[in-house]
């Protein structure tokens, strides 16, 4: 699949079949975060790669959008590393390419992923750090799920021109 197919055809999947992701696909859905631009090419992130079931169908006890625990087979949080952070500020936008890089990664080699947000909730924040062991410099910023698509929503053309602005307002 091209990058613009891969952009124009991608869908949050909240429903998976029950089969195991081998850790090799999990660790290409990494790579391909750690590959995403960041600032100064600071690169502060870290990765939590869950496949723990029980650690799994406990994330809706602090996110209440996570219903998809139920039948993901894994998980991969993204969080920022402040200890490794050179410009202040700038790990939030760097941590949003790396998840979007894992969702467009998933979708590429035919597995569905969904983005649920983090940070800033800090019950959210808070309850992920509790579950997951995170150290007070690490913050989580977005809990992708993905697995092996059960649904399959049709892509979506959401091109809106009138929000296109040309050499200013």
């Amino acid at each position: 699949m091209d990058a613009l197919e891969a952009i124009k055809t991608r869908r949050s999947v909240r429903v998976f079949q029950r089969r195991e992701l081998p850790r090799e696909m999990l660790l290409e859905l990494v790579a391909a975060g750690m590959q995403a631009p960041s600032a100064g090419n600071q690169q502060p992130w870290q990765f939590v790669v869950v496949d723990d079931r029980g650690l799994l169908l406990r994330v809706p006890e602090f996110h209440p959008y996570a219903q998809m625990a139920e039948t993901a087979p894994a998980a991969i949080l993204v969080c920022g590393d402040l200890s490794l952070e050179q410009r202040k500020g700038y790990w939030v936008q760097d941590c949003s390419a790396a998840t979007q890089n894992i969702l467009l990664a998933a979708h590429a080699m035919g597995l569905g992923a969904v983005w649920t947000g983090v940070y800033p909730r800090e019950d959210r924040v808070a309850g992920a750090r509790k579950l997951f062991g995170l150290p007070e410099s690490i913050i989580p910023l977005s809990l992708i799920f993905v697995g092996y698509p059960e649904e399959h929503p049709a892509p979506e053309n959401r091109f809106k021109e009138e929000r296109i602005h040309w050499n200013g307002w």
